[in-house]
């Protein structure tokens, strides 16, 4: 399983690893879900919230993103392919 920083940086995946954006990760590794849907960085902060599993994390993240995008999304209703994002068994990480 990968950490929670690897998952949340991660920007694809060659064969059995996956590439974490290692600028990204060194940058924001410390924010919570919060912290990162606050800054933008969606995809991220969707990422963080998957790993959690946290429903308080998707309440977070639906309100800002919400408020910033016009739209009118539930923490239920953020479709998956929406930020790319999918909980996928993984063991290592490449980082660039």
């Amino acid at each position: 399983m990968l950490s929670r920083e690897d998952f949340v940086f991660t920007i694809g995946y060659d064969g059995p690893a996956a590439v974490v954006d290692g600028q990204a990760k060194s940058r924001y590794r410390s924010l919570s879900t919060r912290e990162l849907a606050e800054k933008g960085l969606f995809r991220a902060a969707y990422a963080s919230a998957v790993y959690s599993k946290d429903p308080e994390d998707f309440k977070i993240l639906a309100a800002c993103y919400n408020k910033t995008a016009g739209t009118s999304y539930t923490p239920d209703s953020f479709p998956e392919r929406l930020f790319g994002v999918f909980p996928v068994e993984v063991k290592r990480a490449i980082v660039l």
